[in-house]
């Protein structure tokens, strides 16, 4: 049974496998240039799934990827999808100061724009990092010209995480948050908003999440997924720690047979779409 009533927002965050924060420790940023780059093949395939289901998505882009492939943002662009930002260079905002984020959303919304001749709308800080104690970065991102954020999660986790922060699409300034979604349960917050979660889950756990925000709360749901996801020949990272190993690796190979079926059992489009044109 198919849940369509509702259109959700589905979202990739296109990063390569050794750009994963995780594996900061064990792949220094001045290896990336020699890695080998897996995201034209992983995006083509995404591009290809998400056209065999008639939908469309938002891209948050590095602007390193971007740059160094940018046929990648020209043939997101040319199928119809929204292509946003998820800054340059993969770190952290939590780990910036506020001049350091600037300059690097900054470059990253103007390279973008460059290469596509679209205007770049929104942004996703790497690992959902603002939280409490970096606020500031919203006031950078409206002074870049951003017009919404998807870059808090309402949850508590060990890297990231705020959880009182509102669940839902909310106003900060004139900019609109649109959190990763969430799943108020047992007086908590479960996350229900896909990655690493998605494929640590029975589908069908996640789908009766996703189904609940829709009717019981009423509310479109904020999806992601990375194209090394869906990568089950990526590179394996010697040394790194079994935790590590466990939330990067697992069902891995599941993960485009799982991510059909929520196409097929819910409404998807364009973060742009969805909330940007009801406001």
């Amino acid at each position: 049974m198919t849940v369509k009533a509702t259109r959700n927002a589905l979202t990739i965050d296109v990063e390569d496998y050794f750009q994963v924060s995780a594996f900061a420790p064990h792949i220094p940023r001045s290896e990336w240039p020699i890695r080998e780059c897996r995201v034209e093949r992983n995006v083509a395939s995404i591009l290809a799934m998400l056209d065999d289901h008639d939908t469309k998505a938002t891209f948050f882009t590095l602007g390193w990827i971007a740059e160094r492939y940018p046929g990648v943002v020209r043939e997101i662009v040319a199928n119809g999808h929204e292509l946003a930002s998820h800054g340059y260079g993969h770190e952290r905002a939590s780990d910036q100061t506020p001049d350091s984020f600037y300059a690097d959303i900054n470059v990253a919304k103007l390279l973008l724009e460059d290469l596509s001749g679209c205007e770049v709308k929104g942004y996703r800080a790497p690992s959902f990092s603002i939280g409490e104690r970096n606020l500031w970065a919203f006031e950078c991102l409206e002074r870049a010209g951003y017009h919404y954020s998807s870059s808090i999660y309402p949850i508590q986790h060990d890297h990231y995480g705020m959880p009182s922060a509102p669940r839902h699409a909310h106003p900060i300034g004139n900019l609109l948050e649109i959190p990763a979604t969430t799943l108020r349960f047992f007086n908590r917050n479960w996350p229900a908003s896909g990655g690493g979660y998605f494929r640590l889950m029975p589908y069908g756990l996640s789908r009766w999440m996703i189904e609940r925000i829709n009717r019981v709360d009423n509310m479109p749901a904020v999806f992601y997924f990375h194209p090394w996801e869906v990568d089950i020949e990526q590179p394996r990272i010697p040394g790194i720690s079994a935790k590590t190993r466990f939330r990067h690796y697992l069902n891995i190979h599941r993960m485009e047979s799982r991510l059909r079926r929520l196409l097929a059992d819910f409404s998807w489009t364009r973060m742009d779409r969805l909330f940007l044109d009801r406001t």
